[in-house]
């Protein structure tokens, strides 16, 4: 196969020639909900030698191979009416949810149910599907590029203007899973799943590491979870799933995991380990906020979804987060939220991340929280990750690798006794928990192991600015209420 890009590219060149096509959002989940016929048609393939008496959930006529695999095949008006009156209308509104085949026939219609088709041309059609099948899905370095066609489509996503679809890079995936370490039949939860990241990579950790014995696969396939908002990430999600051997990925749910009230969560839905990246930066829509307890509330999506997090949890369960600066050193319900993460788990461990391992998606510095639940925290580790020798800043060409953070691996230890193999560097200090209470739960705690230095980031000095605005105002709201309790002093 050609590069991945290539054939992308090629692709939406195809695609601006069609006059239904409006745009690069439009472009992307075209490309999207095609790629996903493909890649289920050459799973379905693996399948039909792998099951017994295996049945397609879709009818045999609209299984890629009988209408797209041959390149002087159907095309012109004859595939666009094939498309817009038979497929869509049919894996819409028309499997049969009934029997063996009925779970895959409804993951299958939850994904088309907000698809559209929307090229005019069927001959462009005809191009564009000639050139995805170039791509061999059960060709494992074919299969490996998914991974490289999603990031692409979720960088095409962020100049189309759809903010918040950030992909977090491999390097961390792995990192976070490898520390985390999830066993085999500990249920693995990512709330706010995006295209699966976190998910495909538990899966890869789960199978080298704990598969071993008839029946174990069954076993990882029934730990996984995730929730997805966005019919996009969603779709890329499922086919992703499906890529990695999750054959019925009935446990990744289009919907919006905040909008179920915090309350309804109870014992029964809580998880042995939670990994995400929640959106953050962006507000939730009207009334989210009211789904959660009054103390509790803000239209600021990663605060809730911290919240949330610390409930969904079992006791003794683990969770590892990425969030930004601005959630340790935020104030107000920040604070509020810091103070119950504190006191109901082991935040035992911050790693401080380097600018620019999420460009070109955000600027904004992030960090990685990792904490249990069950035992108030005692003290926090801090770990300030370094940039590689010869690098001052990741971009395309220089990205984060999982190799760079084999100090960090050698330096961990076991959360068993308590990390005590674990010594403060350069890299790394420990922090109290009675000194993070003085700062008023203030985790924004530099490396007293390097001196002061002047930074002329623009993004490290408008957060300087923004902590200095929210310092200011909270003198100004003391002020305002020592002179409101002298008035009422001075009237009685």
């Amino acid at each position: 196969m050609s590069n991945v890009s290539g054939i992308i590219k090629s692709i939406q060149d195809i695609m601006r020639k069609d006059v239904g096509v409006d745009g690069d959002a439009q472009r992307i989940s075209q490309l999207v909900w095609m790629f996903f016929l493909k890649i289920y048609d050459d799973r379905e393939l693996e399948l039909e030698y792998t099951e017994d008496k295996y049945k397609s959930p879709l009818p045999e006529h609209l299984r890629w191979r009988n209408w797209a695999k041959d390149p002087e095949g159907m095309t012109g008006d004859a595939l666009s009416d094939f498309v817009n009156l038979q497929l869509f209308p049919t894996l819409k509104e028309k499997l049969v949810m009934q029997g063996e085949a009925g779970k895959r026939a409804l993951v299958i219609r939850n994904l088309f149910e907000d698809a559209y088709n929307y090229m005019k041309s069927g001959t462009l059609m005809r191009q564009v599907i000639n050139k995805i099948c170039e791509i061999n899905f059960n060709n494992t370095a074919d299969r490996h590029t998914f991974g490289s066609i999603y990031e692409q489509i979720l960088k095409d996503l962020q100049s189309a203007g759809n903010a918040g679809e950030f992909y977090t890079p491999r390097a961390v995936t792995q990192f976070i899973v490898n520390r985390i370490d999830p066993k085999l039949a500990e249920s693995v939860l990512d709330p706010a799943c995006g295209t699966g990241g976190f998910l495909a990579c538990t899966i890869d950790h789960k199978r080298t590491n704990y598969v071993k014995v008839t029946g174990d696969e069954e076993v990882l396939q029934q730990s996984i979870f995730g929730v997805e908002k966005k019919s996009l990430p969603h779709m890329l999600c499922t086919t992703n799933m499906i890529l990695h051997g999750i054959d019925t990925p009935t446990r990744i749910e289009h919907k919006n995991t905040l909008s179920r009230p915090y309350t309804d969560y109870t014992p029964k839905d809580q998880v042995d380990v939670i990994i995400t990246n929640p959106p953050f930066g962006g507000m939730e829509e009207d009334g989210i906020e009211k789904n959660f307890p009054a103390n509790l509330r803000t239209r600021e999506t990663a605060d809730l979804f911290v919240a949330l997090i610390i409930r969904r949890l079992r006791d003794g369960g683990r969770a590892a987060i990425v969030l930004p600066d601005g959630f340790l050193f935020g104030e107000g319900m920040k604070t509020r939220l810091k103070q119950m993460l504190l006191q109901e788990c082991n935040l035992h461990t911050i790693v401080r991340l380097p600018n620019g391992v999420f460009a070109p998606y955000t600027g904004i510095k992030t960090n990685l929280l990792f904490f249990t639940k069950g035992k108030p925290t005692e003290h926090v580790w801090y770990y300030e990750h370094p940039y590689p020798d010869g690098i001052k800043s990741y971009n395309k060409t220089k990205p984060m690798r999982f190799e760079e953070f084999e100090t960090e691996i050698d330096w961990w230890g076991s959360e068993a006794n308590g990390f005590k193999a674990r010594v403060q560097n350069e890299q790394a200090w420990k922090v109290p928990v009675a000194d993070i209470v003085a700062r008023n739960y203030n985790l924004d705690i530099k490396n007293p192991h390097v001196g002061e230095q002047i930074s002329h980031d623009p993004d490290e000095l408008l957060q300087q600015y923004q902590q200095q605005q929210t310092a200011i105002a909270g003198l100004r709201n003391q002020l305002k209420d020592i002179l409101q309790q002298a008035l009422h002093r001075g009237e009685a």
